[in-house]
């Protein structure tokens, strides 16, 4: 397994920059997300790494070896892609083999680690097979397996779960992840599946116009945003101005005091190198599981409001909520034993640490 570095990558096709001056750094090992909206660049930022784009500017590293003009054969690179592009006239073991067979691989020692693919993707004995006869989640491990085949250093997927049903999507995310850590890989991915790459990722990086904007741990990222566009990608979030009405040092954070349409508010600032003005503006973001349902006598960080809507799913209820002039509320109880009502009065009360401060 090799550690992956990019370095200040621009691409651009013509007029366009898809890629605006993106660094990253991969750790040994890792499974990273390159995480965004459609046209954000993280499917043109795998491709460079690939080596299937060549950047208009900056270095590609695998390791210490600058690899930005190598081929993507001399790379020790494999590539899931999004359709799998299995060959339908080969059965699975001739579909997994095929690289090793343009590698001028001996053929016992293909049988051998067709058959050790085969083995870690949970289908021996499916070698035989016809592509047709094989299932959407099957065909989804044979194009894993070839992948793993030629044993690389770096497992590279472009949206590979794109295509399952939900309870697929599910299983291979789990098969995915366990892959890449028994064989010792690093893995880039790439998917615009918040949920996925929430539970999936040891780190992720989020793109927005080709620029990367946050990088962290799952963990970091929820909890602390550094901008709207970031708290609003990733999972829901509630969204409201506010007015700074002091600043104070708290074991190394800063904790704002806020003045709010809904009644006085404090959080703490997200980016630890910005400190708001008194009296300035910014945004307040607070998750939806973050509103607690109940009675307080603390006069800040609570909202009274009116439920005007209902979503049962099981495991939580999910309302929304007006507070004071017409701002909506979205709110998640998890397992709640009695459910409120369209109409029911309630008084919603937030934690300070789960109150995240934003420039505007």
């Amino acid at each position: 397994m090799d550690a992956i570095r990019a370095d200040s990558i621009i691409k651009e096709y013509g007029d366009v920059r898809a890629l605006d001056n993106a660094s990253i750094a991969i750790e040994k090992g890792e499974l990273f997300f390159l995480l965004g909206s459609s046209g954000c660049g993280k499917t043109t930022l795998l491709r460079c790494i690939a080596g299937l784009e060549t950047p208009t500017s900056g270095r590609i590293f695998y390791g210490d070896k600058d690899v930005t003009k190598l081929p993507t054969h001399k790379r020790e690179a494999a590539m899931m892609f999004q359709s799998y592009a299995l060959w339908p006239h080969m059965n699975v073991g001739q579909n997994i083999g095929f690289g090793l067979e343009e590698r001028k691989v001996e053929k016992k020692e293909i049988e051998r680690r067709v058959g050790e693919a085969l083995e870690m993707v949970h289908l021996e004995g499916y070698g035989d097979r016809r592509i047709d006869q094989m299932s959407g989640g099957q065909q989804q491990r044979v194009a894993l397996a070839r992948a793993l085949v030629v044993k690389p250093k770096c497992l590279l997927l472009d949206e590979p779960l794109s295509n399952l049903d939900a309870k697929l999507r599910l299983e291979m995310r789990s098969e995915i992840r366990r892959i890449v850590k028994e064989n010792n890989l690093t893995g880039v991915y790439v998917t615009h599946d918040q949920e996925e790459a929430l539970s999936m990722a040891d780190r992720m990086a989020i793109l927005d116009a080709g620029r990367i904007v946050q990088s962290g741990t799952p963990e970091d990222i929820y909890r602390s945003p550094l901008s709207a566009h970031v708290a609003g990608f990733i999972g829901e979030t509630n969204l409201m101005k506010a007015t700074v009405q002091g600043v104070e040092d708290t074991e190394g954070r800063l904790k704002v005091h806020l003045n709010t349409s809904s009644g006085n508010f404090c959080g703490y600032v997200a980016q630890g190198n910005w400190r708001p003005d008194d009296g300035s503006e910014v945004l307040v973001s607070i998750r939806p599981e973050a509103l607690s349902v109940g009675s307080s006598e603390v006069p800040v960080n609570r909202v009274d409001g009116r439920v005007i809507e209902r979503m049962y799913l099981g495991s939580n209820v999910q309302y929304k909520v007006k507070g004071e002039g017409d701002l909506l509320w979205n709110v998640s109880e998890a397992n709640p034993q009695s459910m409120r009502q369209s109409g029911d009065r309630v008084l919603l009360t937030i934690s300070p640490a789960d109150v995240v401060i934003l420039k505007v």
